[in-house]
């Protein structure tokens, strides 16, 4: 029980801070849960049976071939993974009345994100222990929840704009991006050194995430002028 307090910890407060942030008219309670558990059960599915189809058209059959490390790293893990999230923002968050301005796509990502990162944080956690939850709390889990905040960020946008397509899909890909990014820099560690690139990509994706939530505060029809 305890393991799994450590694992979820992070993403509580991961969650707070996004609902914090949402200054001016707040999510409904139920549809953030609906939003978490969509992404903890029905993400995690999707995720795994595009695991099973990639595993069949690219299988990784040589750990130190930094090109197969790359497709796995942006096409089997950073493609299924944010593809499986954003496929729920669409479908069901994207289309809530409650969703009712440009920083609720930065809401309702990073449930989703947070709910599939709690259930693979509780698995890791409880194969590798106590340290594994410490690590992944100042890793994994804030590389998810940037993800989720710049693929919302421009989900957010879509939702009102004529572009509606393709700033959606520039979500997706920007999520691919910065995800994939940080996997290849971990998956390519017999390069001695190399890993220092995956944090630098997520104290990119950090400093980004935080101009997109000022920028949607800062646009909301919302806030009292």
């Amino acid at each position: 029980m305890d393991l799994i307090v450590f694992a979820l910890a992070p993403i509580f407060i991961v969650i707070v801070y996004i609902y914090l942030k949402d200054k001016y008219e707040k999510e409904p309670m139920g549809l953030l849960l609906v939003s978490f558990l969509l992404g903890a059960i029905v993400s995690i599915i999707i995720t795994t049976l595009l695991y099973s189809v990639f595993n069949v058209l690219a299988p990784l059959t040589n750990g130190l071939s930094v090109m197969q490390q790359f497709v796995q790293a942006f096409f089997v893990v950073g493609f299924s993974e944010e593809l499986s999230k954003y496929l729920i923002i669409l479908l069901f968050a994207q289309r809530r009345v409650a969703f009712n301005e440009p920083f609720d796509g930065i809401v309702y990502a990073v449930m989703v994100s947070m709910g599939f990162a709690a259930t693979e944080n509780i698995f890791y956690v409880l194969e590798s222990g106590p340290t594994t939850a410490l690590l992944r709390a100042f890793t994994a889990v804030p590389a998810h929840a940037t993800f989720g905040i710049l693929m919302g960020y421009f989900m957010g946008k879509a939702k009102f704009s004529k572009n509606r397509i393709k700033l959606n899909l520039a979500g997706l890909l920007l999520a691919i991006l910065f995800h994939g990014t940080y996997d290849f820099f971990l998956f390519i560690d017999f390069i001695p050194g190399i890993w220092i690139g995956a944090f630098i990509s997520l104290f990119i994706g950090v400093f980004l995430s935080r101009k997109a939530i000022q920028r949607h505060q800062l646009a909301s029809h919302f806030k009292v002028p």
